[in-house]
């Protein structure tokens, strides 16, 4: 009986390590297959990097780390592939994960060098320049990198050593409106009590539009309000769309005053049942960008707190 026991025993035994170095195999595989695939993906980003296909480079970088997660290569190419199209916070991401890996992955270092560089924190960016130097102390590129930002780094100081504490206050505090006389030949829009109107709004565009100007006591004052009123408004503002209500987002309109009226006249002027918002630049390079922006900026003062209203 004992004799049977210890050959059962002996048998489980042996059963038990058979599966282990089964479990173990499977594993080695696993592992083999993973390799090769991460190896296989990245040689494919690597070629999308060259033709400069900079977001198909870091999705399938990003594919290839879900292969070999722990691979610090890996993670320092799609750092450099993030530099590339500045996407500068995960490119330093990235760098760091990849140093967390590999304290000795030198390339670590020097990318998030860059990164640093590009989000302006100079200190952090030349601690790593010298590391990469003190590594590879013939490496040209580092070294010049390294002399930029001690240059940098060394002109903010100097600045900040000769910097004098300046006046919180705004030119715009300095304008007194009622000093300002509006001559009796003018015949252009006027602000009732300092509040834009409708009516004001209308003959405004009319002013424009036959290439007269706005009073600069008027001017001034939609300036005055209008920073004020941006000045209480918060960076982000969530709107609300009805689904019966109808919202109007145009893009770029570039100071083309004309463009904009042209606008207003086939889809309708602003208004609380119409709203727009002017998502982009609307008055950099045109040559009726005051008119464009006074133009605006009175519709924001007429319709100040509509729930989608909104000038951006």
């Amino acid at each position: 009986l004992s004799l049977s026991v210890l050959k059962m025993n002996k048998e489980s035994d042996n059963n038990a390590n058979t599966a282990m170095v089964a479990d173990i195999n499977a594993d080695k595989t696993e592992m083999v297959e993973n390799i090769a695939e991460a190896k296989r993906l990245r040689q494919e980003a690597n070629e999308c990097f060259k033709n400069e296909q900079y977001e198909r480079a870091i999705e399938l970088y990003s594919d290839a780390l879900k292969y070999t997660p722990s691979d610090p290569q890996l993670l320092g190419n799609r750092s450099l592939a993030n530099l590339r199209i500045e996407l500068y916070g995960s490119a330093l991401a990235d760098a760091t994960s990849a140093i967390e890996i590999d304290k000795g992955y030198v390339k670590g270092y020097y990318r998030r060098a860059q990164a640093n560089m590009a989000l302006g924190k100079f200190k952090l960016a030349l601690m790593d320049y010298e590391a990469v130097v003190k590594v590879r102390p013939q490496d040209k590129d580092a070294k010049n990198k390294l002399a930029e930002c001690r240059r940098i780094v060394k002109q903010l100081a100097f600045a900040k050593a000769i910097s004098v504490e300046t006046s919180e206050k705004s030119a715009v505090d300095s304008i007194n409106l009622e000093s300002i006389t509006v001559e009796d030949d003018y015949e252009g829009p006027v602000l009732e009590d300092g509040k834009v109107t409708l009516e004001f709004l209308e003959k405004l565009k009319e002013t424009f539009k036959n290439q007269k100007r706005l009073h600069k006591k008027f001017a001034f004052s939609i300036l005055i309000e209008i920073r004020k009123f941006f000045l209480e408004e918060p960076t982000l503002v969530d709107i609300t769309v009805p689904k019966d209500k109808k919202f109007t987002i145009c893009g770029d309109i570039h100071g083309q005053f004309y463009d904009l009226l042209n606008i207003f006249e086939i889809n309708g002027p602003p208004s609380e049942e119409n709203p727009y918002l002017f998502n982009g630049d609307f008055v950099d390079r045109g040559s009726f960008s005051v008119e464009t922006v006074f133009t605006l900026f009175s519709y924001k003062l007429l319709y100040p707190r509509h729930e989608i209203m909104k000038v951006s």
